[in-house]
């Protein structure tokens, strides 16, 4: 099922999902206000979320919710020590994401293992290992119990050509039926 609702497209395999958030905080946002928009029609093109904006998820048990920001994305990040760096050729895109628990289950994953970035010739980048001077990575053991929250860089390593288009998360190790999409260009 292909949900539009706001700025983003929300794709979920579940009809019965719950609508994302159209904004992040003031202090992630641009500091405006997202205006509510009726549903566009089947024929428009998709919307997808930016940087700043806040997408509730929800994880394959029930109860199981996380609101997910991308806070900031930084293009050629720069390595956070003198041992690691991007393999010839490569660059990294870092992106900081904030979760928090939603839901009325204890939130337990490896966020990285559900993120991805994609190009605009559609190749998809899965997260590396790497810390960056753009600040603390993401926590490859996050624990969050309801209300509780996570802040952290993902770090991507894609060819220095490609122009990134999106970043994605999905609960479960990527493994939920929904999918939050955040437009990069």
């Amino acid at each position: 099922m292909l949900s539009l609702h706001g700025s983003f497209t929300y794709v979920s395999q579940n009809p019965g999902g719950s609508c994302p958030k159209a904004k992040a905080s003031a202090k992630a946002g641009s500091g405006q206000q997202a205006a509510k928009k009726p549903a566009a029609k089947a024929s428009a093109a998709p919307e997808v979320a930016k940087p700043g904006d806040t997408l509730a998820l929800k994880g394959m048990e029930a109860g199981s919710k996380l609101d997910v920001t991308v806070v900031k994305v930084v293009d050629n990040a720069k390595s956070g020590d003198e041992f690691t760096a991007p393999e010839s050729g490569n660059r990294w895109i870092a992106v900081q994401f904030q979760l928090v628990n939603t839901g009325t289950k204890a939130y337990s994953d490896s966020p990285q293992n559900g993120t991805q970035v994609a190009d605009d010739q559609g190749q998809q980048f899965q997260s590396t290992f790497a810390d960056v001077t753009a600040g603390p990575s993401m926590s490859s053991d996050v624990r969050l119990k309801p209300g509780a929250k996570a802040l952290g860089w993902v770090v991507f390593e894609v060819p220095k050509a490609s122009k990134m288009a999106t970043v994605q998360f999905a609960m479960d190790s990527g493994f939920a039926d929904e999918t939050g999409e955040w437009k990069l260009t």
